[in-house]
């Protein structure tokens, strides 16, 4: 393996790991220890995923001019403060503002990285790459509610401890990140034009299958942990499901290079398949019910990433691509913040299991769309590009 990639991937596995050690329980933290509402998780779910709505756009500027790996350091330092920060809030306005430093953080972190798998990816090798950087974070998102499990169970351990420790881990991913400034890669895009940014919206129904994705996955990452323990699912509960929820989606990107020969029959049945795991999510009450819709979940939020970026960087001229990364990343931005506080709102004023079937019924839209458009949903398949 190219030693950027080595380095990025192990990056990538450490922010992992602390994502999957206090993701899971910060909605629960929130509801039992601050007393946030439904309507509360879903504005701290926005203030997170905010600044990934305008933040991409002006990273994706900076990979045209900087060092890709001190911008990938720099999201890892605030991001280590940020979750450090956790421990010590005491009000809903607290956790906002430190939410909203990790979305700063966020954006530099997925940007860069994808900046780097590009100028060191040839051909058909960049879907695989990707998919395999996307497996070593989704790897870490998997081992990290397990240690989160062990860690509340076994040494009854508080949930401000949990996200100190899970902020050592993140912050030990900035010696990776320093490590691959030093390996000077060749930049294939330098062009500062913001005017490719409207090649974006080229790609409709990309867009709106990728904003029903990230929505979708943004409840889930913010709201859902909330709903489970208002089913009656304890912390380790939580955290087991996540870790289960975590093997869907790494067993999926295992896959992703044979499943992006089909890449529009692919997307459909991750639509199908995020569709009938809300629904299934909607249902459920016990802890198997609950792992059957994140195994559902898991393996349609895990594929659209690499093979929707595909399809938008195989149709990109090379020096475009920085913005377009930029670009795409803001999609995921809107799409993240627009899943949490609907979901919470939703949760509010028609019940907490509301949004699971709300979204349901959207999802099958979008697969009716995702149907009919098939055939714009294929990457470009010429090696040169």
């Amino acid at each position: 393996m190219n030693k950027a990639l080595l380095l990025v991937n192990i990056t990538a596995i450490l922010i992992g790991v602390s994502y999957g050690m206090h993701g899971p329980i910060l909605p629960v933290f929130a509801k039992n220890v601050i007393g946030a509402t439904y309507a509360e998780l879903g504005v701290i779910g926005l203030a997170n995923f905010l600044p990934y709505m305008f933040i991409p756009l002006f990273v994706g500027l900076l990979l045209n001019r900087f060092n890709n790996g001190y911008l990938l350091s720099i999201g890892v330092a605030i991001n280590s403060v940020s979750v450090y920060l956790l421990s010590i809030a005491q009000s809903v306005p607290e956790i906002m503002g430190f939410r909203v430093l990790t979305g700063i953080a966020h954006a530099f972190f997925w940007p860069p990285c994808e900046a780097i798998i590009s100028n060191v990816s040839k051909g058909k090798s960049r879907v695989r790459n990707i998919a395999t950087f996307t497996g070593f974070f989704t790897t870490g998102f998997m081992i990290g509610p397990l240690l989160g499990t062990v860690i509340l169970d076994s040494f009854d351990l508080t949930y401000r401890i949990l996200f100190e420790i899970a902020a050592f881990v993140l912050a030990a991913a900035i010696i990776s990140s320093l490590v691959v400034s030093k390996n000077r890669i060749k930049e294939k895009h330098k062009n500062f034009n913001f005017s490719s940014l409207k090649k974006i919206i080229e790609f409709r129904e990309v867009i709106i299958m990728l904003l029903f994705c990230t929505s979708s996955f943004g409840m889930i990452l913010t709201i859902f942990p909330a709903f489970l323990n208002d089913r009656d699912m304890s912390a380790v509960n939580i955290e087991l499901l996540f870790f289960i929820f975590g093997i869907s989606r790494v067993s999926t990107l295992i896959l992703a290079g044979k499943l992006a020969k089909k890449t529009s029959v692919t997307l459909i049945t991750a639509t199908i398949s995020i569709s009938l795991g809300l629904f299934v999510a909607f249902t459920s009450h016990s802890i198997f019910e609950f792992a059957l819709a994140l195994l559902l979940m898991g393996y349609g939020f895990s594929i659209f990433f690499p093979l929707t970026l595909e399809i938008i960087l195989s149709k990109t001229r090379k020096e475009m691509s920085g913005t377009m990364i930029g670009a795409y990343e803001t999609t995921f931005g809107i799409g993240w913040a627009i899943g949490p506080i609907s979901a919470g709102l939703i949760s509010e004023f028609f019940g907490n299991d509301a949004p699971y079937f709300a979204f349901f019924v959207l999802g099958i839209a979008v697969t009716i769309l995702a149907i009919v458009k098939r055939k714009v949903l294929e990457p470009n398949r010429n090696p040169n590009l």
